[in-house]
Order: structure tokens, then C-alpha cells, then sequence
């Protein structure tokens, strides 16, 4: 039977808009999905068909190839099914945004440059509740005024309506106490951020066995 042929209330499409998706079962969804079915099963039964061969993870992490091995399944239904699984991963992950709540959590987050040979510069970019928009590195190279500017660091900020920035940056020497270069640095994007309504609520230093966190020793940011 094809799918125009069943009542309405049996239709997932009609039933998803009148009765909202949560109402769907994991193979009308699927079938919503896919679209149409294949000569002699509709969208519904071939849905099943993928469902019972392909259950739980397996579906979700299934490859275009596996899919294709499912009669009624073609290359343009393996990527749709593919991309809309791709999609929920990358809009959950982006969901569980990381909460920072301490110059630790900016040490923890920032493993992967700890003991780099250069310096990087890396702003947090926050939401009134201190979960990360979006983190970005700035700059490369040993720290000072001409590689570090406050319009590299506030325009993603102002583009992402930020209500608050996190500033970062390793020190290959081991040492986290901050350089006279460090402290003009701050001070300067910290008159910047007051400009622009932005608060820079610290300015962590981090090495391979520690941090100096500015707030805490109350340098500069009030």
C-alpha cells in the first residue's frame, strides 16, 4: 500500500505536523527521512526494513556503504539518513557547551598547547550563564601589542553577541608569572572590553604544570 493510500492519521508527515514529532515512532521518522520507498513498499515499510537490520547505534553510525546494502536504500538515501544523523551529532555537541568556572577549567580546556614551543593566545568567547560560544586562537608567536590587537579579539565577540571574554595564552619557558608584555596586553584589551560593554573576566596563563589566573591575584581587570 502506498503511503497516500493509508488514512491520514497513519501518514508520518500529516501525523508529524498535526501531532507535533515527538508523537513519530523511530521508523516514521525515519521514513519522514528517506522520503518515498521503492517499487511495491512505501517510505514506512522499507524504514522498518533498515531499522530491523541496522538497530540502535548501528544505524546511527552506519557508513553510506553499509546502507547500501539494504535493498530499496540508494545512494541518495544512504547521504540523506548519513547527513541528518551527522547534523543531530553537531548540534548536540554544540549544545553541551563547556562551563567555565575557574582559571582550572581554563587549564584543563587549553591541554593541547600547554607545553608548545610558541606562544598561543586563545579567547573564550562566553554567554551570560559562562558557557563557551565559541573559543578562538588569536595569534601565534611570542606575545606583544602588534601580534595581539583588540580588534582580533572583540570582533568575534561582537559577532557572536558575547557577554563576557576569557583571555589565554601558554608560556613555553615553564614560567606563569606574566611578563611586562603581558600585563600591557591586558590592560590595554581591558580598557577595549569597557568600551564595548565586553567584560574580560580573566586573563589565564597557563604552562605544562600550572596557571596564573589575574583574577585571582587581582591584577589589572577591575
Amino acid at each position: 500500500m502506498k503511503i497516500k493510500d493509508l488514512p491520514k492519521i497513519e501518514r508520518p508527515r500529516e501525523k508529524l505536523l498535526k501531532y507535533g514529532v515527538d508523537k513519530l515512532s523511530n521508523t516514521e521518522l525515519l521514513a519522514v527521512i528517506l522520503g518515498s520507498g521503492k517499487k511495491g513498499e512505501n517510505a514506512i515499510a522499507l524504514a522498518a526494513k533498515v531499522i530491523r537490520k541496522l538497530p540502535n547505534n548501528q544505524l546511527i553510525n552506519a557508513s553510506i556503504h553499509r546502507l547500501i546494502e539494504t535493498s530499496g536504500i540508494g545512494k541518495t538515501k544512504a547521504c540523506q539518513i548519513v547527513a541528518c544523523f551527522e547534523l543531530g551529532r553537531r548540534l548536540l555537541k554544540n549544545k553541551q557547551s563547556t562551563l567555565i568556572v575557574s582559571p582550572q577549567t581554563v587549564w584543563d580546556e587549553l591541554k593541547d598547547i600547554r607545553d608548545n614551543k610558541k606562544e598561543y593566545f586563545v579567547v573564550f568567547y562566553l554567554d551570560v550563564r559562562n558557557q563557551v560560544i565559541k573559543k578562538e586562537i588569536v595569534s601565534i608567536g611570542n606575545l606583544n601589542s602588534s601580534l595581539v590587537h583588540p580588534r582580533e579579539v572583540f570582533e568575534p565577540a561582537v559577532r557572536n553577541l558575547c557577554a563576557q571574554i576569557i583571555l589565554a595564552h601558554n608560556h613555553p619557558s615553564g614560567d606563569a608569572s606574566p611578563s611586562e608584555d603581558d600585563l600591557k596586553i591586558t590592560k590595554r584589551l581591558v580598557e577595549a572590553g569597557k568600551i564595548l560593554g565586553i567584560e574580560i573576566v580573566d586573563h589565564v596563563i597557563i604552562t605544562k604544570d600550572g596557571f596564573f589566573s589575574f583574577k585571582a591575584k587581582k591584577i589589572i581587570l577591575d
